[in-house]
């Protein structure tokens, strides 16, 4: 999930604290909590994190998109040592196009007092 940058705040983080799980980020393919469905063309994962929890460091290598299911303030890190906290409204959508030679490396934690939930679709042909 690439945060937008409306009303968002931008940092860096020190990323040796997340070495051992940076290392395996780019072969982590698990962008959710749980797989919903899956074909040849589509997997749907749901991604739930209640407050205080934390999605791992995981590269996406497809096309995908989201849409917030249930809002709330998320905390993104990105294997370049930056991070972006901001709010996710209900019915928000974003599209992105990644392959494995454009990987996006990231995690996701959810520092606010909701759940924060997701449905994620990528697009595997």
């Amino acid at each position: 999930m690439e945060a937008s940058t409306e009303s968002a705040e931008h940092g860096e983080f020190n990323v040796g604290d997340y070495t051992a799980e940076l290392a395996q980020a780019p072969s982590n393919f698990d962008v959710g909590t749980d797989v919903w469905f899956e074909n040849h063309r589509i997997r749907v994962w749901e991604i739930l994190l209640k407050p205080g929890e934390r999605g791992p460091f995981h590269a996406h290598t497809t096309n995908y998109f989201w849409t917030v299911v249930e809002g709330g303030r998320g905390l993104q890190r990105f294997a370049d040592g930056t991070f972006v906290v901001r709010d996710y409204a209900v019915g928000e959508t974003k599209y992105l196009e990644h392959s494995a030679e454009t990987a996006l490396i990231h995690d996701l934690e959810n520092i606010g007092d909701t759940p924060l939930r997701f449905v994620t679709v990528e697009l595997l042909d």
